[in-house]
């Protein structure tokens, strides 16, 4: 921890109230940005997307499960893998007590991975999760959504990733897309965000960010590196994936 200034009470109010001062301009400048948010124009979603869920077979309009609107968190775990993401699994941790909360505002969560429904289920388990999770191997959603990459992609490191065509380091990418739906039953796609997008679903980084260390992963051969399945924390034996195959100071998801 790097050496700080230490001042009297009344020297350290005067500083605090400074800062907060910014603190108040962050905050109406984040009220501005939501409200532009909320205003962007939708897309209509012309494609009739099927998961495999808990309950079979589910189109797109089913995850809505009655209500006007789906966030959709795109959860990464590749058919191929077995086990999820441990950075997708930070944010899972956070939201899955929130879905409670947000079914009395009109809104489903439900996440959507491309492994098969039996590998998210064991996972979920081991996990102690409860949200519901489905899989897209036979659709293209993730595909349209951003969130995985063919062979072929990259191999040509041309994958079209939070709204640009680059190299990312993995053949799945973390995200999240809100949907919307009329009373005509017709399906909007109003919002998605990727990369540090994601961060304000992260209440763990938002609490690091208080203390004086911060997040202090600057010195990480990745910015995630530091994270762990949270069954894993005090395994000595765990090797992050990760590490090969991201540059320095990259982000896991």
């Amino acid at each position: 921890m790097k050496p700080h200034a230490i001042v009297p009470h009344d020297q350290w109010i005067e500083a605090r109230k400074q800062l907060l001062t910014k603190e108040k301009e962050f905050s109406r400048l984040r009220d501005e940005i939501s409200r532009q948010r909320r205003e962007l124009a939708w897309e209509k979603v012309e494609k009739d997307y099927v998961f495999d869920g808990p309950d079979g077979k589910e189109t797109l309009s089913d995850l809505f499960d009655g209500r006007g609107q789906v966030l959709i968190y795109h959860f990464m775990f590749d058919p191929e893998w077995g086990e999820g993401c441990k950075s997708c699994s930070l944010l899972a941790d956070h939201y899955d007590r929130s879905i409670i909360h947000l079914a009395h505002r009109d809104v489903t969560m439900v996440t959507v991975s491309r492994a098969a429904l039996h590998k998210l289920e064991a996972f979920k388990k081991r996990m102690g999760w409860s949200f519901k999770w489905v899989s897209s191997l036979e659709s293209d959603f993730n595909w349209d959504y951003q969130a995985s990459f063919t062979p072929e992609e990259q191999e040509r490191k041309e994958m079209y990733y939070n709204y640009r065509l680059g190299p990312f380091p993995s053949s799945e990418g973390p995200g999240i897309s809100a949907f919307c739906k009329n009373e005509e039953g017709d399906i909007f796609h109003t919002y998605s965000a990727y990369a540090r997008g994601l961060d304000i679903l992260i209440g763990a980084y938002n609490l690091l960010d208080l203390v004086p260390k911060g997040r202090d992963e600057a010195d990480l051969p990745y910015g995630m590196e530091w994270v762990r399945h949270h069954d894993r924390y005090d395994d000595q034996s765990f090797v992050d994936p990760y590490v090969q195959l991201l540059p320095a100071k990259g982000n896991a998801g």
